[in-house]
């Protein structure tokens, strides 16, 4: 018995990284899922009996309304939402910040989420109830130099997790929000070339020592879908390898 046997899931950002794990994870724990992503050719990598996969731009209202209904046409419904897609800026203080750039951080990491739960809400309760996890960061949790966009988005975003929690508590939708520290994904080695030169930069700041792996936090993700967190919402699960503890 997988621990999500039954269950309809829809992750976002599914191409890639933290989205690619739970999408496997999700998978291999007895779920049907719904695989969206923004870059078509990362699609190419989804490929399961139970999978089914979309271009999905989650700024875009009505390309999230398209992702949750391919999940209700294809297999009858939906339980889980896990809002994976993000995208980073570049760094600078308010100053050096474009508006572009702060608009894009708040459209795909704030507002793509909003808009996919808002999608996804409707099938959610027609199916009975179920788990909606916010990808958020460390970095909503704390400050850091030059990061006004990505951090702002989700701090904001731990905030609305809690909103919904409590909107939807009494209705059977469990709403948290999983913050994690620096893990070594291909966003990750865009900006520093290897998981070495990763590792070297960014594992100091990390007292574990080491970076995360997209399969660590696939783990979490999985725990706060499935029934084993029925008593846990409203709740930022941090997987930070002690960074926030500082």
């Amino acid at each position: 018995m997988g621990r999500l046997d039954g269950k309809i899931a829809l992750v976002t950002g599914a191409g890639a990284g933290m989205g690619y794990a739970i999408v496997q994870r999700f998978l291999v724990e007895g779920a049907r899922v719904v695989g969206a992503d923004l870059d078509p050719a990362s699609l190419s990598a989804l490929a399961a009996p139970a999978l089914r996969a979309c271009v999905c731009d989650v700024s875009q209202a009505a390309q999230g309304a398209q992702a949750v209904a391919l999940a209700v046409k294809e297999f009858g419904g939906l339980h889980i939402l896990v809002n994976g897609a993000a995208t980073d800026t570049p760094n600078g203080d308010v100053v050096e910040l474009s508006e572009a750039d702060w608009r894009k951080a708040l459209d795909v990491n704030l507002t793509g989420c909003f808009l996919m739960a808002k999608a996804a809400v409707p099938a959610i309760l027609a199916s009975g109830g179920g788990s909606i996890v916010n990808i958020a960061s460390q970095l909503g949790s704390v400050g850091q130099r030059g990061r006004a966009a990505y951090n702002s988005s989700k701090a904001a975003l731990i905030n609305l997790t809690r909103v919904m929690a409590l909107d939807y508590a009494t209705r059977n939708i469990r709403v948290n929000s999983l913050s994690p520290g620096a893990v070594i994904t291909p966003r990750l080695l865009k900006r520093f070339g290897t998981p070495e030169a990763s590792e070297r930069a960014l594992a100091p700041a990390h007292p574990i020592g080491r970076l995360g792996r997209p399969e660590e936090l696939a783990a979490a993700a999985l725990f706060l879908a499935s029934d084993e967190a029925s008593f846990m919402t409203g709740a930022d699960m941090v997987v930070d390898g002690g960074y926030t503890a500082q």
